[in-house]
């Protein structure tokens, strides 16, 4: 767990600031509760409770995401053999427009970063993200981001040296006297990599949009506060475990996830 503490009292610092700090430094932050409950998840156990803490955040010189899943499994564990787990990944951007204090627009894109991750969970899941950013200013989007990533993982552990492609979006519908809000993601590692030893990690598509009605807004308790809905997870290739491969066949099962969960999420 030191690794999930070390993360959250950085992401915490980075939050907690003095009024005349914030107001230099820190433009916006937005956070957020969230619970999924769903089924038919692919190589560990099938019945999944998570509970997930989300920060944004907007920044003088670039901005901000955070998360951390806690993960329970029901009546079942993992092949480390826990019940519980967790994972989470902490994401500066830094804006090079803002930084040089120069506009960097140039047709759909309205903004170029440098864009870095940080994976991180229980075993063995460290992974290091870098690349170029993209803010791209798509009609009709409340945002829309495109990152590009060259991943490195910690030790030797296969996954090392391939790239990774990664959109996220949002999108409000109105609906009545309330909005539908979709956005979500996409975690695209292109290709492999074959690490002798270590294994094999294989190219991997990762679609997670999440659908959620402002409950919130519709019984007047205040917009963009409290929604229901449901997150879609598809993922071919599972965790870079090639589906219908010898560990897949042998070990673990199918790797093509496919499945929809419940979901509460509360902003504050």
């Amino acid at each position: 767990m030191t690794h999930t503490y070390r993360a959250l009292a950085l992401a915490a610092s980075l939050t907690v600031a003095t009024p005349a700090l914030a107001g230099e430094l820190l433009h916006w932050q937005n956070n957020s509760l969230s619970y999924l409950y769903g089924h038919d998840y692919k190589v560990d156990p099938g019945i999944q409770q998570t509970v997930t803490f989300e920060h944004a955040s907007g920044w003088r010189f670039g901005d901000l995401f955070f998360f951390t899943d806690l993960i329970h499994y029901n009546g079942g564990q993992n092949g480390a053999g826990d019940s519980r787990t967790f994972y989470g990944e902490l994401s500066p951007r830094l804006s090079l427009g803002k930084v040089f204090d120069m506009p960097l627009s140039i047709g759909p894109i309205s903004d170029v970063l440098l864009a870095t991750t940080y994976e991180f969970g229980e075993d063995d899941v460290e992974s290091y993200l870098i690349g170029p950013g993209f803010d791209l200013a798509v009609p009709g989007f409340d945002y829309f981001q495109l990152n590009v990533y060259r991943r490195e993982t910690d030790g030797k552990r296969a996954g090392s040296g391939v790239w990774q492609v990664t959109p996220v979006w949002g999108y409000t519908l109105p609906v009545g006297n309330s909005d539908i809000l979709i956005d979500g993601f996409i975690d695209w590692v292109v290709d492999n990599d074959d690490n002798g030893p270590a294994g094999e990690y294989h190219a991997n598509l990762h679609i997670n949009p999440q659908i959620k009605y402002d409950l919130g807004k519709a019984l007047s308790w205040g917009e963009k506060q409290f929604y229901v809905g449901v997150e879609y997870d598809y993922w071919k290739h599972k965790y870079g475990i090639q589906d219908g491969g010898f560990v897949s066949d042998n070990f673990v099962g199918s790797t093509k996830q496919n499945t929809a969960s419940l979901l509460l999420k509360a902003h504050f």
